[in-house]
This record gives C-alpha cells, structure tokens and sequence, in this order.
C-alpha cells in the first residue's frame, strides 16, 4: 500500500516508515501462528516463535524512528492507513 506524502520532499521518509510498517504486519503474522500451534506455556519457551517476536520487536522500533522523522500531519497519514 502506498500512502502519498502531504508535502513532497518526505515521500522517501513516508515510503520507509511504510515499508517497516508491512514487514511488521507480515512479521506479527508470522508470530500469530506460531502462537496459535503452541501451547500457552510453551510460547516464551519455542526457538522459533522468540527469533519472530524478536524481529517484530526491532522493526516495530524501526518504525516509530521512522515515524518520528515525520512532521505531525505525515504521522497521521500513516496512522490513519489501513495498514497501522
């Protein structure tokens, strides 16, 4: 999905807090099921599910830095899509 930048000059900075906000969904995906196969005391203790879950931790904070470069009025825009 593609959110187009109120003000030109932030669309590469629009486009990377994006970019990080789909390999995020796709991540937490990824980590629901896993979630979703395990029992609920084995989850914290499962290889896979915390090499996900750490990967979703460290691109989740990709995203709010990226997001933070924004001005107000972009940050909003990205909040407001269907993908956040």
């Amino acid at each position: 999905m593609r959110v187009e930048a109120k003000n030109p000059k932030n669309q590469s900075r629009v486009n990377r807090a994006m970019k990080h906000l789909e390999k995020y969904n796709i991540l937490n995906d990824e980590r629901d099921c896993i979630e979703n196969s395990l029992d609920v005391d084995d989850i914290e203790d499962n290889k896979d599910w915390k090499r996900v879950n750490k990967r979703c931790e460290d691109v989740w904070d990709k995203f709010l830095t990226a997001l933070e470069e924004l001005p107000k009025g972009e940050q909003s825009r990205i909040t407001k899509s269907e993908l956040y």
